[in-house]
Parts: structure tokens; sequence; C-alpha cells
């Protein structure tokens, strides 16, 4: 039965778009299924109470805060084990990175950072040898990866802790990565749209 002139349907989809959330998002903050957030907006079903308060308390968290999908970059560049630590500054440059995940096979093992660069050269003060070793001969640990749907607060608490980059998976694949300035360009669009508020 199709319940015609239900104000919940019309008002959960505005808010949730106006939000900018798929119904995928809205239903993973809800505990809910998408399909019963797609059929409320239709007006296919008549909630309950207690779920249309769950999925309003879900859209006001959610209009509030920002989630590790809202600022990741995608898709993630990397860099093989196997490749020329040339080849991994040339990738650096090109995409205007410090810091790169190096794979094996397209599974990521480590990273590699400027900084690790820098101190390989410092130390063997032969930028040739240096710069014709493989990554994997230099790379560090990986970075630690979160959930798409982490709040930005948590990504920021690990950023600093000295980590330089987050990765950010969805059903177990990388999607995307946040560095410490995707954080900081964030927060400070959120406090310039505030300002003309």
């Amino acid at each position: 039965m199709i319940i015609k002139d239900v104000p919940i349907a019309d008002d959960l989809r505005r808010m949730r778009k106006n939000a900018g959330y798929t119904q995928k998002i809205l239903a993973v903050r809800a505990g809910v299924s998408q399909s019963l957030i797609a059929r409320i907006e239709k007006g296919a079903v008549d909630p309950r109470l207690s779920t249309v308060q769950k999925i309003m308390r879900a859209l006001i968290v959610l209009s509030q805060k920002k989630i590790a999908s809202d600022i990741m970059h995608k898709p993630v560049v990397t860099i093989s084990a196997n490749e020329k630590i040339r080849k991994a500054v040339e990738v650096m440059r090109k995409y205007n990175i410090s810091q790169l995940p190096v794979t094996n096979q397209d599974e990521i093992i480590g990273s590699i950072q400027e900084t690790t660069i820098i101190e390989a050269l410092l130390v063997s003060k032969d930028s040739t040898k240096v710069f014709d070793e493989n990554v994997a001969n230099i790379m560090e640990t990986g970075f630690i990866s979160v959930n798409s749907l982490t709040p930005l607060e948590h990504v920021l608490a690990l950023l600093s802790k000295g980590r330089s980059a987050v990765l950010v998976e969805d059903k177990g694949k990388i999607v995307g990565i946040i560095t410490k300035i995707d954080v900081v360009a964030s927060l400070t669009h959120e406090e310039m749209g505030n300002d003309n508020d």
C-alpha cells in the first residue's frame, strides 16, 4: 500500500540530500537497511516512531559532523615495492604529494615518504645509489586505515599522533587517503563558511 502525503518522506529525502549523503550512508549511521530508507522516501512504508527517531538522530549527526569519505582523496596513488626510489620521487612530484602507500601485487604492504628518502640520502651521500634502490629497501610500515564512515574528529586524532596519512576503506577495499593538509583544509573551509553566516 502506497501512503500518500506522508510528510516524513519528503522531509527525509530533502534533509538527506541537503546534508549531501546517500541513502546507504544514512542507513548505516541510523542502523537500518538502505531499502527501508528508500521505501520511506518513496512513501511506500509508514515507519515506526522509533525508526523515524533513529533516522533523524543520524541525520542531525551527519549534518553536523564530517566523516572520512567527505574529505578523502581518490583514487589512492600507490607505488610498487619493486619500483625504484627515483620513480617514487617522480610520482610524488607529479601528484604533488609527500607520501605513497607501497604495494605488492595490489596489496598495500608499507609506505614511503619524502622524509624517508631524505634520510636515506643523508646516510648514503650517494644520491644515484639511493635513487636506484628499490622502494622496498627503505619503505616503512603502512598507513593505518579507517572506515569511510569514521568521524573527522577521530581521523584528526590519528593524524595528530605523528601519522602523515590515513587510508580510507569501504567493504575491505581501500577507496581513499587523507593527509594532514586535507583535514586542515576541510576545517579551514568549514570556518570560512561559518564566518559568512
